[in-house]
């Protein structure tokens, strides 16, 4: 069975990124889900089914580049993080991609605060798009650069697995020129949650490529 990726898509030019990353994805044999968190519902019936046919409609619109095949949710809850984890657990998806944040210098990291919310604790990984991502058509992976604290065995299984699927190679660290970074969670953190060192948060600050951050000894198989 195909490994399950959310992409968390709002129509932005940041959630466009996210989308490019999860076409990434997808093109080494992922499973696709869209998603859109409402966060509130409308008070009367007609504006709620607007509302309803406003976000499939963006939704499909995303769901254009990549041809049959994704799934599309409209999420209502009161938090993004929330919802997005709550229909990860719904489908049984091993990760969520976001764009990075409002403004992020282009080429660069920065995971916006959802994301940020389930790098702090939350349960399945979690994939960013540089800002600007969507607008490199040409994208080759090249060098998956590798973050392990401690060595463990996750994060390298991870990073042979894109590099396999996206006929790149493994650089044995996470260096400047690599085209994919996968970061494990720190020593310590609880099997099966993301918690990351400010080491490794400061190389996905330095980082110019997509990152894919691990929960503690869970792998993500393409």
């Amino acid at each position: 069975m195909a490994t399950k990726i959310i992409v968390s898509y709002d129509g932005t030019d940041n959630d466009r990124d996210a989308l490019a990353l999860g076409k990434v994805f997808a093109d080494a044999g992922a499973s696709i889900a869209l998603a859109y968190v409402r966060h509130a519902p409308e008070g009367k019936t007609a504006a709620e089914r607007l509302a309803e046919q406003d976000a499939k409609a963006l939704l499909d619109a995303g769901a254009e580049a990549f041809g049959n095949g994704v799934t599309t949710h409209v999420v209502l809850s009161g938090s993004t993080p929330d919802g997005l984890r709550g229909l990860a657990h719904e489908l049984d998806a091993q990760a969520i991609v976001f764009g990075s944040e409002y403004r992020t210098e282009p080429g660069h990291v920065d995971p916006q605060a959802s994301a940020r919310r389930l790098i702090d604790g939350g349960p399945m990984a979690v994939a960013l798009a540089p800002s600007g991502f969507h607008a490199h058509t040409d994208f080759a992976v090249g060098a998956v650069g590798v973050v392990a604290e401690d060595g463990d065995p996750c994060v390298l299984e991870t990073a042979e697995s894109i590099a396999s699927k996206l006929h790149g190679s493994i650089a044995p660290r996470a260096t400047a020129d690599v085209g994919f970074m996968v970061v494990g969670s720190k020593p310590g953190t609880v099997t099966g949650r993301v918690r990351i060192s400010a080491a490794a948060d400061y190389l996905i600050e330095l980082a110019l490529c997509p990152v894919l951050v691990l929960p503690r000894g869970v792998g993500v198989s393409l």
